[in-house]
């Protein structure tokens, strides 16, 4: 079973002109053709048929001022359609009155099943005090936190913000909060994350964002922590899933590593049983 932990959806509420330039970097003249392709859940899913993945996380985002909006609720209603797609909520702390409260409101009404958190784009360190609630309601409910960790390419992020090393108070504190690292670190930070995840049993390196033919040069014992890290593809921020993951299987980490990062780290912290229909 494939997992991929970090899809954006094509179609949102608003995008920056800086999102739309890098779509178009990725996509080229086929950037806003490809966009409207895969706009429906059904289009989304034979993609997905067509790559081999089993599941998806799909992220909301409520980064107005860096990438645009992405709301909860159309996320929600996308991955109404069927099991196999994810909704993880975002929470802008600076758009809301409680982050707990939101949380709860969003798993317990929508039904979505982990956070993604943006610190770079809504200008917050991911160890501020009043961050705090929502990791208590998060691991109170048993579900992961993504966050994207390290550099971005989009005007207005804030690289500061985005260190790895903010998340150790986090890990100390919230032991049984699974803690996702989107990007590692990247370009800066590729040691710091690696650490962190063999430091903290709940921390995780995400790996979307990062080219997988370097992997290996980004972190030469990957397989030492097999276990601890996860595959997301970024879409639509590359334009083949299937060339993804097939660059991932050509890794030179035994069969049982690629497993684990491909599928069954994912399928854990989601709580899909080995076998499950989907």
């Amino acid at each position: 079973m494939i997992i991929d932990f970090h899809v954006h959806p094509t179609r949102c509420d608003s995008y920056t002109e800086s999102y739309r330039t890098f779509l178009h970097t990725v996509w080229g003249e086929r950037a806003e053709s490809a966009l409207e392709r895969y706009a429906t859940p059904e289009a989304f899913l034979n993609l997905m048929d067509e790559s081999g993945v089993a599941c998806a996380v799909i992220l909301a985002e409520l980064s107005p001022v860096t990438t645009g909006m992405c709301t909860n609720e159309r996320v929600a209603e996308f991955c109404s359609k069927s099991p196999r797609l994810i909704p993880f909520a975002s929470i802008n702390p600076f758009l809301c009155t409680s982050v707990a409260r939101e949380l709860e409101r969003l798993v317990k009404d929508f039904g979505f099943r982990g956070v993604k958190l943006y610190p770079t784009y809504h200008f917050y360190y991911p160890n501020d005090n009043f961050m705090y609630p929502l990791y208590a309601k998060a691991e109170e409910l048993g579900i992961p936190i993504s966050m994207h960790l390290g550099s971005s390419v989009f005007t207005g992020s804030r690289m500061k913000y985005g260190q790895p090393i903010l998340i150790d108070d986090v890990a100390v504190d919230f032991p049984g909060l699974p803690l996702l690292m989107c990007h590692c670190g990247r370009p800066f930070w590729y040691n710091e994350a690696f650490g962190l995840a063999r430091l903290h049993k709940n921390v995780y390196l995400e790996l979307s964002g990062l080219p997988p033919q370097k992997l290996l040069t980004y972190f030469p014992e990957l397989e030492r922590v097999a276990d601890k890290a996860i595959y997301g593809s970024d879409f639509p921020g590359v334009a083949s899933m299937a060339e993804n993951i097939k660059t991932i299987n050509s890794l030179a980490i035994t069969q049982e590593a690629k497993e684990k990062i491909l599928g069954k780290n994912g399928a854990r912290l989601l709580k899909i049983e080995a076998g499950a229909s989907i």
